[in-house]
């Protein structure tokens, strides 16, 4: 019963219920692809936020939803190749 509320196991609940929060093996590239999917995923979710980017860069609203959904595909280039030891 006291494991319950140890704070690794609720840190661990939290990593594995949500992508973003990361774990000890993500690496800096995960964690910035997670950093901007997140951002993306807020402008578009938020109406006045869209409303505001779409006047700064003379767009249409529905203009800058497409291109925010279309940076979340790959938000920080392609991935590092990996060294396999």
């Amino acid at each position: 019963a006291s494991d319950r509320f140890n704070i690794n196991s609720q840190l661990e609940h939290l990593q594995a219920k949500y992508v973003g929060t990361g774990h000890a093996d993500l690496n800096r590239f995960e964690w910035a692809v997670n950093i901007q999917r997140d951002s993306y995923a807020s402008y578009v979710g938020h109406y006045p936020i869209l409303a505001y980017f779409s006047i700064a860069e003379n767009e249409s609203i529905g203009r800058e939803h497409y291109n925010f959904m279309q940076k979340m595909l790959l938000p920080c280039g392609l991935p590092p190749e990996r060294e396999d030891d």
